[in-house]
């Protein structure tokens, strides 16, 4: 069974085509390069427009770490933990 419809790939193409005229913009209104954004604009699109579409991945969050560590080698952490132990 085919992932995406035909709608779907309708509005992918329509979006690489102004891409390659340089009529295509991004949500802030700047110029799209990047062919992997103008095939995520199209499949945005598609899905509002109700074509068969996946729907997008879930974003990956980084963990949280203490203020100023993640800048910190692993010596400097090695470092700072034998000194928080005593």
């Amino acid at each position: 069974m085919a992932k995406y419809s035909k709608g779907a790939s309708k509005t992918v193409k329509k979006a690489m085509h102004k891409k390659k005229r340089g009529q295509l913009k991004s949500g802030s209104g700047r110029k799209v390069t990047s062919r992997k954004q103008a095939i995520a604009i199209g499949l945005s699109e598609g899905r509002k427009k109700g074509a068969k579409v996946p729907k997008k991945r879930a974003k990956k969050t980084a963990k949280k770490s203490r203020k100023g560590e993640e800048n910190l080698t692993e010596k400097e952490k090695l470092i700072g933990l034998m000194v928080d132990s005593y």
